[in-house]
């Protein structure tokens, strides 16, 4: 077997073991080298021009890499792939990868690699050691444009915002950057998030309750204090008639709702030595394709 050159051992190691067919050429392969790799099994052609030096299957990181090197040196990494690499819980899973690349270029999608050609790159995309990825208020948005259902972009939305990832202005800006372009279900859930609501479920919690011809008069996120004045917690809906606290909680199947009874007890215990009554706590189970109110 023909000894790997110096060169390539250290560019494969830090790029993960992918590598182009342009790198391998100019360390001195040729295509009939690299088609014999890849038809015993050695290597394997993971896109176009774009070859993993492992067999077996991708981990995200690689699929990333390939991904970004298929692209090109230009192509920012946006969407679902990118609030995957940031770290967000709630968004949808995918294997593809999402770039977006300049206007003029004229790369096609391939396998995994999923290519749009974009006016304006973001000029607040961070740089990696191998590609760039989108700030997270695009990212959000460039994924909300992709989603066909309401309830995984207020999840996303939500949870960009509650965790620090991006602020309402920044989501804003790149709302109106994206103007009527396949944007009506992030423009519903950022006018949910401006005006109070603070999470998906409790969006769902509204809806489930807006239809009763029992409840009514129900204030969202109102500011409650005791008779002397002191600030109490605020719930997520009140009913002021019978000073009755509605608290929704949204239990994570992938982490088991581990604070869940710590985060209510907090909320709940000074409401309830000033009057406030402790039910109804509701909490709606997040499952995919399934909601639940217990």
């Amino acid at each position: 077997m023909r000894e790997q050159p110096p060169e390539l051992s250290d560019l494969a190691e830090r790029q993960q073991q992918i590598v182009t067919r342009a790198q391998l050429l100019g360390v001195g392969y040729d295509d009939m080298y690299l088609y014999r790799q890849t038809r015993r099994g050695l290597w394997q052609r993971v896109l176009p021009a774009t070859y993993a030096l492992v067999t077996g299957t991708l981990t995200d990181e690689q699929r990333r890499i390939s991904a970004a090197l298929y692209a090109g040196a230009d192509a920012q990494l946006t969407g679902l792939a990118a609030l995957i690499w940031y770290g967000f819980r709630h968004s949808p899973r995918t294997a593809d990868v999402h770039l977006i690349l300049p206007h003029h270029l004229r790369r096609r999608s391939a396998g995994h690699a999923v290519i749009a050609r974009a006016l304006e790159l973001d000029p607040r995309a961070r740089r990696t050691a191998l590609y760039p990825v989108c700030s997270p208020a695009r990212a959000v948005v460039d994924a909300a444009r992709d989603l066909r259902r309401l309830r995984p972009v207020r999840a996303t939305v939500a949870e960009a915002v509650q965790r620090g990832f991006t602020d309402l202005d920044a989501l804003d800006a790149e709302i109106r950057r994206a103007r009527r372009s396949r944007t009506a279900l992030i423009r519903k859930a950022f006018a949910e998030i401006t005006d109070g609501v603070r999470s998906a479920p409790e969006t769902e919690l509204r809806e489930c309750l807006s239809s009763s011809g029992v409840l009514g008069g129900i204030l969202w996120n109102p500011r409650l204090s005791a008779a002397d004045g002191a600030r109490l917690p605020t719930p997520d809906g009140y009913l002021a008639d019978c000073a009755v606290a509605l608290e929704v909680d949204s239990r994570d199947r992938r982490t088991g709702g581990a604070d869940l009874p710590r985060r209510t007890v907090l909320r709940r215990g000074p409401s309830s030595t000033r009057g406030v009554k402790k039910g109804p706590f509701l909490t709606l189970a997040q499952q995919p394709g399934r909601r639940s109110i217990r």
